[in-house]
């Protein structure tokens, strides 16, 4: 029986207290998640994958051409919890459904047992902790002194992007973006605008969102939309967009001109920004400075100096959902939520 209270109520069996099984929507999320402690949790997960104290399988795909979208399995074991997050990517989903692009559930179990602690909703978990992702790469590979931000989307993804560099470069001076759907853009800089209370503002072109000291890429990723001729010395990229073989959203020769950070090497040669450029011949794997977690855990050197160019190629990893849907059923525990019992 489902019921709304506290999961205090345990049943035993056989010397195991079951915890009854938590469901968590949007909303709960919400009201349990900040961005503040998601970079902080998202930053710990980094540096323990680097460091061998993670289990993450590689990503499974199933694709569904038929219906224009696919579906990922993504499992991790960090930092004392494990699960899974089952997600699907439909970039038609705005147009035809009204509903967002990427759907996620996560499943949340006990690592003794196997027991299913919490079930989730999985796709605010998502955008919250991709747009970590970028803030932390920011936090360690752009330069001290950046000031603008230059947003190439200006989608859902551009926004947990937005509020995640904030957290961690608090001196911003300006925010450009640029979306193919000028309305878009127009949206995004009066939203984002009032909810943090910086310049924000739309520019008509790539060229001049991508004249920046931060550059964020958010697109569908069906392209190179940023060229090397865009981007000038020093300047960070966080390459979103592409997370998919066949994606690509930055030219060939701007990657191979650059020092190439990853979230993870494996997944991002296949699926990642770099997975294009490699196909091509235009990237080597062993030409990749280090992963993001590598450089968090001062493993290894991220920037090396002020005239480099420097790129994060953000792919998704499990790890990144699990910390954040163990944070949220820790703080849930505590409070009136929707449970269940799961065996019974």
């Amino acid at each position: 029986m489902i019921t709304s209270a506290s999961p205090g109520k345990q049943m035993k069996t056989q010397g195991y207290v079951m915890p009854r099984t938590i469901l968590l929507g949007r909303r709960e999320i919400e009201e349990l998640l900040g961005m503040d402690e998601v970079v902080k949790a998202v930053e710990r997960a980094f540096i323990l994958k680097a460091k061998g104290e993670a289990v993450m399988p590689p990503k499974i795909y199933l694709d569904l051409p038929k219906y224009h979208g696919d579906f990922r399995a993504m499992p991790a074991y960090v930092d004392g919890g494990a699960g899974m997050k089952w997600v699907g990517v439909y970039p038609e989903n705005t147009t035809k459904y009204n509903l967002p692009t990427v759907i996620g559930l996560i499943v949340l179990s006990d690592p003794a047992n196997s027991y299913p602690l919490a079930i989730m909703d999985g796709t605010l978990i998502t955008g919250m902790r991709t747009g970590a992702a970028g803030g932390i790469a920011v936090k360690y590979l752009a330069r001290k002194n950046s000031r603008v931000i230059g947003f190439v989307g200006a989608g859902r993804q551009a926004r947990t992007q937005m509020m995640a560099i904030r957290e961690v470069m608090p001196e911003i001076e300006r925010v450009k973006v640029y979306d193919v759907r000028s309305d878009a853009s127009r949206k995004y800089a009066e939203e984002m605008s009032t909810r943090l209370e910086l310049d924000v503002s739309p520019v008509a072109t790539v060229a001049e969102a991508a004249d920046a000291d931060v550059v964020v890429t958010v697109t569908l990723g069906t392209g190179p939309v940023v060229l090397k001729k865009h981007v000038k010395p020093g300047t960070h990229i966080n390459a979103i967009g592409a997370d998919a073989p066949g994606k690509q959203e930055l030219e060939g020769a701007l990657v191979a001109s650059a020092e190439v950070i990853v979230d993870d090497i494996e997944q991002a040669s296949h699926s990642g920004e770099i997975n294009v450029p490699i196909s091509k011949g235009e990237f080597k794997i062993r030409n990749i400075s280090a992963t993001l977690g590598e450089v968090a855990a001062g493993m290894k050197v991220g920037r090396k100096n002020d005239e480099e160019i420097t790129i994060f190629d953000s792919t998704g990893l499990a790890i990144q959902d699990i910390v954040c849907a163990k944070l949220a059923y820790e703080k849930a525990k505590d409070r009136e939520v929707t449970t269940f019992d799961f065996l019974s």
